[in-house]
């Protein structure tokens, strides 16, 4: 018997209107839908008139679901996979089921679609080019603490996710660890009362102090400034070398240079330029 399709179908993040047409399609295509919340799935359903059987897939039944979704797509039934909103995978259980899928030699489709996590980086005007994407940090406070410092001297942009009750405790835990950095702070992405704070840490802080904060939050968070030797570290000793005599420096200087930005002995370096005719 010929497997079934599992697709992974990305829902809208706050606006209904933020689905593909292929989403649409591919939802009124499949013999069953496996949704992480089915009263929040319902309303999408019905919002666009799809009549299909609907099951829940999430964080506290996914071993025993997971093993009865992947048995449904081993009898040939398509199964289309939905989470409360965005991409399924992404800090959430439909992680386990894609990779169970794979697991057992099932057809995976994946359809692109809407994520906060993305949305909210473009609209911070921190860095995009490189990112570090660390979800949810851990609730107890220990453990955020010490995933914090191993993020200290992470250059790229991160991203982190956090529930209301908890953002003040977490921009406190960034200051303390991180430093007083850029930050960008959005909630509710694509609704009604959207909103994105931009400026420095302490200032995210005193306006989280005296406003209730309110719906789910994506912070943007600057990444550690480039020491001065880092910009270098991708190139040879001989080609750093080559590069200050460019700019003017006589071969000895050069050397100077090369071995004060580095941080290595002078003799490392010298040696080094020998290479260099």
């Amino acid at each position: 018997m010929e497997k079934g399709i599992l697709y992974i179908c990305p829902t809208p993040i706050g606006n209904l209107e933020d689905i593909t047409l292929r989403t649409l399609r591919v939802l009124r295509e499949v013999d069953l839908i496996a949704a992480e919340d089915t009263r929040r799935t319902i309303k999408l359903l019905n919002h666009y008139e799809i009549k299909k059987p609907l099951t829940s897939y999430h964080e506290h039944n996914k071993k025993a679901k997971g093993e009865f979704l992947i048995e449904k797509l081993k009898e040939g039934k398509s199964i289309g996979l939905v989470t409360d909103a965005g991409m399924p995978g992404i800090s959430d259980p439909g992680e386990d089921l894609i990779k169970l899928a794979i697991e057992n030699a099932i057809e995976l489709v994946v359809l692109p679609g809407p994520t906060a996590s993305i949305t909210a980086l473009v609209n911070s005007g921190l860095p995009t080019g490189k990112f570090a994407f660390e979800g949810f940090l851990p609730s107890k406070r220990k453990e955020r603490i010490k995933e914090l410092e191993s993020l200290k001297d992470e250059t790229r942009t991160i991203i982190v996710y956090e529930a209301p009750h908890r953002l003040l405790s977490l921009l406190k835990d960034i200051k303390e660890t991180l430093g007083d950095r850029r930050i960008s702070i959005s909630r509710e992405l694509t609704k009604i009362h959207e909103e994105t704070f931009r400026g420095c840490v302490s200032e995210g802080i005193k306006k989280f102090e005296a406003e209730k904060p309110k719906g789910e939050f994506v912070l943007i968070i600057e990444g550690a400034q480039l020491k001065e030797g880092d910009q270098f570290e991708d190139i040879s000793l001989e080609e750093h070398i080559k590069l200050y005599m460019e700019e003017g420096l006589t071969k000895k200087d050069a050397i100077k240079k090369v071995a004060k930005i580095r941080g290595i002995p002078k003799n490392t370096v010298y040696k080094e330029s020998l290479k260099i005719k």
